[in-house]
């Protein structure tokens, strides 16, 4: 044990005095030269964001709504000491001010580019909407500029802080308080433009051009998306409507959850109320078929509402392997082409409107069903203005999202009344 304990001490000494081998040092930059460096690309990113600001606060009347959209958002995502103050221009010099006076024409193409609407039917809306907003907003928010920042800003899904410097306004609050005021405005002023109980002999009309005799309207569902923790990842808002053949619409209930059944809603809606219950409505003539048989006032609704004597649903098949009649094909294709025209009414309001084509956030869940319904009653004020569709809303659209078809009890008149009208569409169809 001596022994061992005496090497060790040996061995100890010797690795305590042998050299250690030299390490190579890296030769250090300057401070000063690294922060030289930093100093430059700070100068040069702060000057190219000038720039762009430059450029943006020069050209905005030229460029189109998402290109100054995109360049403001660029620059506002810059840290702020790289970024230059986008506060908004003096009101006299606002970008709403210098358009007013570089858009004289009515014909000019920017007035729809921008708010979706020629100046004439913006200066209409204006008259209908100013009495009220002059209640609802201060002194120091024009009429013409609060509608001016909500169209664009429904148009275009524009932030209240792009909206507040692109019009002339205070603060975001203020374009946010000038938004609230004119949906309010519009659904006072313009709710009569949805009335499902006026006119029904114009809307039969339409809907017997493309034979579909003594119809009064399409009934479904539309979907606006939430980011919502309660109604799960791919959370939806539901908004039932009646569309006529013009895509107008005659009926909106908004702000369901889609955890609910599409028939609990509809059997708590208004209009269900009033047809169902009061007996106010569709409650005109038949119509007698070329078949002999006659039909009541009816309108057409979705497969996830229960088929009833004045709400015709579409033929289901109980089983994969059973077939379609003639007739009962000819009903389905009928049925299938109307239900179109709801998807493009809610298809046109989101193309036209692109606010409502976004996810809302949940804290603002609560006032989502109050700007939907803002949209469809501007929709149907641009139809009733002849307005054109802008050119990137021709076309096409997708097919609402499908619902759960209904699983219970099929009225046996509501039954009766789709066969006579499914037998007249199918020797319609033979004639032609």
């Amino acid at each position: 044990m001596a022994a061992a304990g005496g090497s060790s001490k040996s061995t100890a000494q010797k690795t305590s005095t042998s050299p250690k081998p030299a390490t190579k040092r890296k030769p250090r930059k300057p401070r000063n030269q690294n922060k030289r460096l930093s100093q430059q690309l700070i100068s040069l990113l702060s000057a190219a964001a000038s720039a762009a600001y430059s450029f943006l606060s020069h050209n905005d009347l030229r460029l189109l709504p998402s290109q100054s959209l995109s360049i403001e958002s660029l620059l506002s995502s810059l840290p702020f000491s790289l970024s230059p103050s986008l506060s908004h221009f003096p009101s006299s010099q606002s970008f709403f001010h210098r358009f007013l006076s570089s858009a004289a024409s009515d014909f000019d193409p920017r007035w729809s580019e921008f708010f979706r609407m020629s100046k004439p039917t913006f200066c209409q809306l204006l008259s209908l909407l100013s009495p009220s907003l002059l209640s609802f907003l201060p002194p120091s928010i024009p009429p013409d500029s609060a509608i001016a920042a909500t169209l664009f800003r429904l148009s275009h899904g524009a932030s209240y802080e792009s909206a507040a410097r692109m019009f002339g306004l205070d603060s975001s609050a203020a374009a946010c308080l000038s938004f609230y005021s004119v949906c309010k405005a519009v659904t006072e002023k313009l709710g009569d433009l949805v009335d499902f109980g006026r006119d029904l002999e114009h809307i039969m009309a339409g809907f017997g051009w493309i034979s579909l005799p003594n119809c009064c309207g399409v009934l479904g569902f539309g979907t606006f998306g939430v980011d919502s923790e309660i109604l799960g990842k791919n959370g939806t808002l539901l908004v039932q409507a009646l569309v006529d053949s013009e895509g107008r619409f005659l009926d909106i209930s908004a702000g369901w959850p889609c955890t609910m059944k599409p028939e609990s809603i509809f059997r708590q809606t208004k209009l269900y109320s009033r047809i169902e219950e009061s007996r106010e409505l569709l409650k005109g003539p038949c119509y007698n078929l070329s078949n002999g048989n006659s039909i009541p006032q009816y309108i057409l609704g979705d497969s996830s509402f229960p088929l009833l004597n004045w709400l015709l649903t579409p033929y289901i098949r109980p089983k994969e392997e059973d077939s379609f009649g003639s007739a009962q094909r000819e009903f389905n294709s009928a049925h299938s082409r109307a239900m179109g025209l709801v998807a493009t009414a809610f298809g046109r309001v989101k193309k036209r409107w692109q606010l409502l084509a976004r996810k809302w956030k949940e804290e603002c869940v609560e006032f989502f069903p109050f700007v939907i319904v803002m949209g469809c009653l501007l929709h149907n004020f641009l139809i009733k203005c002849s307005e054109p569709l802008p050119e990137e809303c021709v076309g096409g659209f997708l097919q609402e999202e499908e619902l759960p078809v209904f699983q219970g009890e099929a009225d046996e008149r509501g039954q009766r009344i789709r066969d006579a009208l499914a037998m007249h569409l199918s020797r319609v169809s033979i004639r032609t």
